[in-house]
């Protein structure tokens, strides 16, 4: 599809209240994902009772102020793609956050929704005076790729981290990334 022709996405973050009344929406994007392979801690058999369950503690912890969610909105309102930054949560650590659950639903990808939920997800996360970040991804995947291109360090590879949604295990490389610049 030629880009001029490609519907606007825009990312933008959800309230807690919105994030509970779109607890379905955001339930398919992820068992899009894990259907499609992800390895985003959920296996293949996972309910859409179980996913709704996951985004519904999720706005909770927006509500709480220890995550900020983001959606990655189509022209017609669907939501397409999300992120979340979650607060280290320790006293030693009121200046870092995990960037977890970057998804982009199937039909999205290969359009820059991920490249710009990341990019709102730094800037969010500045904001809230978190500058340094860090995530875990799948090595050799469009997200590795993505975060290596987006200045993100990789720490190093972990072997057998983490079951595949069919099962057998994969690696996992983690990231960080300081906000501050220079």
């Amino acid at each position: 599809m030629p880009a001029a022709s490609m519907p606007e996405i825009v990312v933008r973050r959800l309230a807690a209240e919105e994030a509970a009344a779109r607890v379905a929406d955001l339930a398919e994007i992820l068992l899009d994902c894990v259907a499609g392979g992800a390895s985003v801690s959920f296996m293949a058999d996972t309910t859409r009772a179980q996913a709704t369950a996951f985004w519904a503690g999720v706005a909770e912890c927006v509500a709480a102020g220890t995550t900020i969610l983001l959606g990655a909105q189509a022209e017609d309102g669907s939501l397409v793609g999300t992120v979340q930054v979650c607060a280290a949560g320790k006293p030693n650590q009121p200046h870092r956050a995990d960037l977890a659950k970057m998804l982009v639903h199937g039909a999205a990808r290969g359009r820059g929704v991920g490249a710009a939920l990341l990019a709102a997800a730094e800037r969010e996360a500045l904001t809230a005076g978190w500058w340094l970040l860090v995530l875990d991804t799948t090595p050799d995947s469009a997200a590795d790729r993505l975060y290596a291109r987006q200045g993100w360090i990789p720490v190093g590879v972990i072997p057998d981290f983490a079951f595949w949604p069919e099962g057998g295990l994969g690696a996992t490389r983690f990231y960080y990334k300081d906000l501050r610049g220079g």
